[in-house]
């Protein structure tokens, strides 16, 4: 047969093949069916023709010009978040804590310890540096420590912002990452006005959540959640206030558990996130840890109740198959720096420390409190060309292009997939790492194909609830 072959990488999957190509695009074929396609065997009016040519698989001579014209869109779209330099803006307004957390990533210090709050001026550097960037779109994370223990300067540097704004006319938004212990009515009021989301931290029932997050203040710092997210919920909506989970050995085996009680305290969406090699996580390893194998077991268990929930009436998200899904299903870009090729590191997000200097990855950062700060691209005193041009940033880009690494380059997920260049440097001292350990890389290929199982097996239902995830639209919406 008379067509040509365009680039695509695949794996056997059980019985069949799985395809995916440089947009993204996937799909199944027999063992029979991917034979004759490679030997250029398949007859013109077969299914496995129509289903291949009709997302870029082949083409003919005379139509070449207008597929690979295509398949380049798909590409430009999922890659367009690198012309988007730099929307997500972190700011470590203080290192101090009010809590003592099992896993801190972030390495807290006492809530006393003034010596490690930003100062105003500090504060008011870094917001020039921050609307610098040539994205329209910025959105600014206050992180900590407790970034409320330091209200006066988080707030006169979001009175700036907006006072910048008025002549940079971008799309503003700001959240504050808070545990939620202390919050103010003032706090809440000011939050309100100056729309500031609110994320913060539940990892489970009552038990689990004062184990993994010691109160240094209070008795229980679930009780104090429970308490103060519904204040901030009240004054603001059920979409005011959204929680990140942190899985450790505690709550592993729980997660169904852990699920009803997001459901229980009104919330529909969790991202079931392995535990990062960071700070206390370290420190704490033997008592938090867990392998990759049990992560897996129980993430799929996990899911697997999720979409039973679903099925049965209760809307609820899986973040972290969200991403992956669509990535899988659309050709657009996520904003998850890690499923980037490059990394996102830099490009899609950056981190200014309290004491102003400049980090491309909050991992990058914490990374710096273990004691190594081979991440610093620079200070808020130095030049904007200096600090995201620089060396830094360049070795992370030349790095973390899947395309072109050891492993990754032949591997069927590397259009869903990214790099992790901190992550593989804190495990290997190399910035492109090694796959064959990587627990990073483990991790995402065992999920993908869990995913992938799914689909290929997947009622409509289960299809239905996928595209509610990634449209964010009511499932019912979806059915109909």
């Amino acid at each position: 047969m008379n067509y040509i072959i365009l680039p695509f990488n695949f794996k056997y999957f059980n019985n069949d093949v799985l395809l995916v190509n440089q947009a993204g695009e996937h799909l199944f074929l027999s063992k029979e069916e991917f034979d004759n396609f490679v030997n250029y065997d398949l007859a013109e009016d077969s299914p496995a023709y129509r289903k291949l040519k009709s997302k870029q698989f082949l083409t003919t001579e005379s139509e070449k010009e207008t597929t690979i014209n295509m398949l380049a869109v798909k590409l430009r779209t999922r890659k367009a978040y690198i012309s988007d330099f730099t929307s997500l803006h972190m700011i470590v307004i203080t290192l101090r804590c009010n809590c003592l957390c099992k896993y801190c990533h972030a390495s807290s210090v006492d809530f006393t310890s003034k010596d490690y709050d930003m100062t105003w001026d500090t504060a008011k550097k870094t917001m020039d540096m921050i609307f610098q960037t040539p994205s329209m779109d910025i959105k600014i994370e206050y992180q900590g420590g407790e970034p409320l223990l330091n209200w006066e300067v988080l707030k006169q540097s979001v009175l700036y912002a907006e006072f910048l704004n008025k002549i940079a006319k971008k799309k503003l938004g700001f959240v504050i990452c808070t545990n939620l212990m202390e919050i103010t009515d003032e706090q809440i009021k000011f939050c309100q006005k100056h729309s500031i989301e609110i994320s913060t931290s539940l990892d489970g029932v009552k038990e689990i959540h004062d184990c993994n997050r010691k109160s240094r203040i209070l008795d229980s710092s679930y009780d104090a959640f429970v308490k103060n997210s519904g204040r901030v919920k009240s004054a603001m909506g059920k979409d005011g206030c959204a929680p990140l989970l942190t899985i450790t050995k505690s709550n592993l085996h729980r997660l169904r558990e852990v699920i009803d009680e997001y459901i229980n305290q009104g919330y529909n969406t969790v991202f079931l996130r392995a535990l990062n090699p960071y700070g206390n996580a370290i420190k704490n390893k033997d008592d938090l840890g867990y392998s990759t194998e049990e992560f897996l077991e129980a993430y799929k268990d996990a899911l697997d109740y999720i979409i039973k929930l679903n099925k049965s009436g209760t809307s609820f998200v899986e973040c972290f198959a969200a991403l992956f899904l669509s990535r899988i299903l659309t050709p657009f870009s996520t904003g998850f720096v890690d499923l980037q090729s490059p990394s996102g590191a830099g490009i899609s997000g950056t981190i200014y420390n309290y004491d102003g200097k400049i980090y491309p990855a909050d991992e990058a950062r914490m990374l710096a409190r273990m004691g190594d700060d081979y991440f610093c691209m620079g200070t808020v005193n130095d030049k904007y060309t200096d600090v995201f041009n620089g060396k830094i940033i360049r070795d992370i880009v030349f790095n973390s292009c899947v395309e072109t690494m050891p492993v990754c380059s032949e591997c069927v997920y590397q259009q869903y997939c990214g790099a992790d260049p901190i992550r593989n440097y804190l495990e290997t001292k190399d910035l492109m790492g090694y796959r064959l350990t990587s627990g990073f890389c483990q991790k995402n290929k065992m999920i993908l194909d869990h995913l992938f199982n799914l689909l290929k097996n997947a009622d409509e239902e289960t299809l239905d609830i996928f595209w509610s995830w990634i449209t964010r639209r009511p499932y019912e919406e979806i059915k109909l």
